[in-house]
């Protein structure tokens, strides 16, 4: 196991996890509905709590975690600003949007697992994958309010 990938597949994950922190940012102050700024206060918890995981991770390989964010995650708030505006703070368009950044990060977990688990431990790869779990359990909390406003 190479660390120098090790690191690399750490700071992908570390990336969408501060895609999330950002675009939940984003989300929260684009709307005036009370529940929805404490679920994307703790969409927020999740990736920050995962973000400081992986920061851990590659700092005990020597690595340096990255900082930035992806070409994804600016599109996700750039979407969300300009929904945002054109719409007067519509909530299900607000949900779309989540909705649509969730699905990018299960993407992003998923595939990481599938493609890059050589590169990692068996403690990493348990690590990644509870961290998947909890990405997952918010992305369907966003599919079920999204759903419910459907169906009313």
């Amino acid at each position: 196991m190479e660390k120098e990938k090790t690191i690399d597949v750490l700071n992908t994950l570390i990336t969408i996890n501060n895609d999330r922190i950002e675009g939940y940012e984003t989300a929260s102050k684009e709307t005036n509905e009370q529940d929805l700024k404490n679920l994307f206060a703790q969409f927020t918890r999740t990736s920050l709590k995962c973000k400081h995981e992986l920061v851990n991770e590659a700092n005990k390989l020597g690595g340096t975690a990255t900082e930035g964010t992806k070409i994804t995650g600016k599109f996700f708030r750039v979407w969300m600003d300009v929904k945002a505006a054109l719409t007067g703070n519509n909530r299900q368009l607000i949900l779309d949007s989540c909705e649509y950044g969730e699905s990018k990060a299960v993407d992003t977990y998923e595939n990481v697992l599938k493609n890059d688990s050589e590169h990692l431990s068996a403690a990493q790869q348990r690590m990644i994958s509870i961290q998947l779990e909890s990405i997952k359990a918010d992305h369907e909390t966003v599919r079920s309010m999204h759903e419910e406003l459907i169906v009313d």
